[in-house]
Formats: C-alpha cells, structure tokens, sequence
C-alpha cells in the first residue's frame, strides 16, 4: 500500500517542490495550506505522516500539532526556518516526532521522512508476549493500546515507542544516550532535552503522580528505569 503524506505550508512554491521530490520515492501526496486545513485532511484522510510548517495563517503549525495529538498518533514531522531550541522543544511537548530546520537539502527531508516511518514500524513488541501488565498499566502489543487502571491513554508513535522501550527491558537501567540512539536513532545521541521532555509526557499520561514517578524512575547519574 502506497504511503500517504501530508504536507503542511502556506508556500505554494515550497509545496511543490517537496511534492515532486516525495513522489519520486514513490509516496503519495496530501496538501495543506494551514494549520485549520491540516487538522481536518489528517483527520478524515488518515494520513501516515504529516510534515507540517510551523508558521502558517489561520493556525500555526504548533497549534496544528496539538490539535492532531487529540485524536491522532500519526507521526508529525515539523518544517520551519526557526531554529531556536525553545522551538525545537516546544515542538516535542506538542508530540512532535522530529523537526527539521529550513533551508534543507531534499535527501536529507527524505532521509528524516524514511526514518521517522521506519521508527513508527518497528513499534511491534518485539517479543513473544502479546501484553506487558505493571502497576496498573497494561499494553497490548498486537492493537498498540496502552490503558491506566483499565483507561486508555493515547500516546503519540515516539512516546509508544519509549514506553516499548522501558516495558521490554523492565528491571534494566537504561542510559540516555541508550534511548535516544534506540527510539531516535544514533543521530540523536546528544540532544538530552528530547528525552527529557519526552519522559516527562510519558509521565504525566501514565503515573498516578508525575512528581514521584513509579512506573519510570530516574537513577541519578546512570539513566532511567522501570522497576
């Protein structure tokens, strides 16, 4: 089945030139002018990426992501000439999956697109077992639902994915620069405020009180665990 993407920019110019250059990979293109429209198309279309400008008219990217993150896991690509890490950071609190800084090359938009859907399909267990049951949290690896005390949450594709990550290597301390090469890819060794931010998300869907954390502990000076 062909990849559906949409993208997101009020650059009419700039559109088309990420159209033809994603085409010859053989995806196939959704457009969107802004945030308002975007919302909608991923909404009824379903598309499985979104690479979404972050300012646009009528609802800036930000606000589009956020409002995706309500009722879609679909990973959510963020394009824009803002390069400040504030944006950077605001951007994975939303549920962003990656950003990538304007003016870049196609292979690298291409490169940063294949990742994030290879990420987002390796998001099986990787394991035997079919469920992963600890205080209260349940995930069900074949549907890729998470539930607290029996309530679904809805997590984002990177946020399943850590969470993967801690539930298949329960009892096991894990490093920073671990998770961020397993779930973002060796690229990402350094940037620890992405695995920051992202822990903290995690934890404010999953434990009883973000601010003792049980399901996800941090261990001073070696990394993170689920005990």
């Amino acid at each position: 089945m062909t990849v559906q993407i949409l993208v997101v920019d009020d650059e009419p110019r700039f559109v088309r030139l990420v159209e033809a250059n994603l085409e010859t990979e053989g995806f196939a293109i959704l457009k969107a002018a802004n945030g308002s429209e975007a919302v909608e198309i991923a909404a009824a279309q379903k598309p499985d990426l979104v690479l979404l400008d972050v300012m646009m008219p009528v609802m800036d990217g930000f606000q589009a992501c956020e409002r995706i993150r309500e009722f879609s896991e679909v990973p959510v690509i963020m394009l824009t000439a803002k390069g400040e890490e504030e944006h950077k950071l605001r951007a994975f609190e939303l549920g962003a999956d990656d950003y990538v800084v304007k003016p870049f090359s196609a292979s690298e938009l291409i490169a940063r697109v294949k990742a994030v859907l290879r990420r987002a399909a390796r998001s099986g267990s990787g394991s035997g077992e079919s469920t992963f049951s600890r205080g209260g949290l349940h995930i069900d690896y074949a549907r890729a639902e998470v539930t607290v005390e029996e309530q679904p949450v809805s997590l984002s594709a990177t946020e399943y994915r850590l969470l993967l990550q801690f539930a298949r290597n329960f009892g096991k301390i894990l490093s920073g620069e671990d998770l961020l090469r397993d779930v973002w890819g060796p690229e990402y060794s350094d940037e620890k405020e992405i695995l920051w931010v992202s822990i903290s998300r995690l934890r404010q869907k999953l434990e009883r009180d973000p601010k003792k954390p049980q399901l996800i502990v941090t261990l001073s000076g070696e990394g993170y665990m689920m005990p």
